[in-house]
């Protein structure tokens, strides 16, 4: 892989997880998660997307599939809050060290609860942000949930 690595990837081979690095070219103007399923010819149930929301005043990462919403009703009930919202993308780039389209789940500035949608349990492997636009990574949910301290719990919401 041509490039720089990522806090994302530093993680990974530190701890030795097993994994598997996937590039493509950002360029089409739809949505990065859309479009790297699509670049990668990848099952989009397969492909996550890294969302920062702020539960009560704390920043929350939820991971859902790329063609599904953040129910944010239900991530705020999974990590035990009342209210949920979008968080500002200043601040959710601050907090994590990454740039929205780029944000990964893993390696972030300041580990944040996460949250990644039940759909993901049923997967072999899945992928997300490597931490770089155009940078996939895929590795075992269970790698990601020990790695992120994330919980599974259903909180995809289909458009």
């Amino acid at each position: 892989m041509a490039g720089k690595g990522t806090q994302a990837t530093a993680l990974l081979a530190k701890q030795r997880v097993e994994h598997r690095l996937h590039s493509y070219t950002h360029g089409s103007g739809q949505a990065y998660g859309p479009e790297a399923a699509e670049l990668l010819g990848l099952d989009p149930a397969r492909v996550f997307k890294t969302l920062v929301a702020d539960v009560d005043g704390a920043l929350t990462v939820g991971i859902v599939p790329v063609l599904a919403m953040l129910d944010l009703k239900a991530l705020a009930a999974a990590v035990g809050g009342k209210r949920a919202k979008m968080a500002d993308v200043a601040l959710a780039e601050r907090a994590t060290g990454y740039v929205a389209g780029g944000i990964s789940p893993l390696g972030q500035r300041k580990r944040l609860p996460a949250v990644l949608d039940a759909s993901a349990e049923q997967l072999d492997t899945m992928f997300c942000s490597a931490g770089r636009r155009g940078l996939e990574v895929e590795l075992a949910p269970a790698d990601l949930v020990r790695l992120t301290g994330a919980r599974f719990a259903p909180i995809a919401a289909i458009p």
